[in-house]
């Protein structure tokens, strides 16, 4: 059962505080948001998807992201220490980020407002904004990819993956892993610049 907002969360959804043209953005937003949430929880995906979107997600939980670690520890050359240490510094603020940002808002999540059809994934938290999974996926692909160009297209393929899959299982909004994705490719560019020159 879904929490009751703060006051404070709820003063911030209101709109209350927020300049017109700030306030109509964000209920567009949301309206699309919403749209997009009917549809896809109540699509009834091909066995193919569902089980691509559940693997995706479950990359996602860390254990893929560890597995590259130690592979680019171990086989990754004279960069190795820098990209690793690029990619632990941008997802670790990544999810300070997330985490203060998530409860920040106090957002619901799709699946706290209308029951998806088929998936029967508990979310990690009652949170919706912004996506933890896309954040971490962007800060530990943009600093990887930039050490290793060769890694590139697999490292974001998975990235995308995992943003697409928090979409698909009802765990987040489209706006919840565009920002997502935005804040983790910032976080990681930004590693990646500070390391790249160590």
């Amino acid at each position: 059962m879904a929490r009751e907002l703060p006051v404070r969360d709820a003063r911030i959804f209101s709109g209350r505080d927020m300049p017109g043209a700030v306030l109509r953005i964000t209920r567009s937003i949301s309206r699309r948001d919403h749209g997009l949430m009917r549809r896809v929880n109540r699509w009834r995906a091909p066995m193919w998807i569902r089980l691509w979107m559940v693997c995706a997600t479950r990359g996602g939980d860390g254990w893929l992201w560890y597995a590259l670690g130690f592979a680019i520890l171990f086989a990754g050359g004279e960069p190795r220490f820098r990209a690793v240490a690029a990619g632990v510094l941008a997802a670790g603020v990544g999810i300070a980020l997330f985490m203060f940002l998530k409860r920040f808002t106090g957002r619901k999540r799709p699946c706290q407002i209308e029951p998806h059809c088929w998936s029967t994934l508990l979310p990690p938290d009652q949170f919706s904004f912004p996506s933890g999974h896309t954040i971490t996926a962007f800060a530990v692909a943009v600093p990887w990819s930039s050490f290793y160009p060769e890694l590139a297209i697999g490292l974001f393929l998975c990235a995308i993956s995992i943003s697409a899959s928090r979409i698909l299982l009802g765990m987040h909004f489209l706006s919840d892993v565009i920002a997502g994705a935005l804040i983790g490719a910032w976080l990681g560019w930004l590693s990646y610049s500070l390391l790249a020159i160590l």
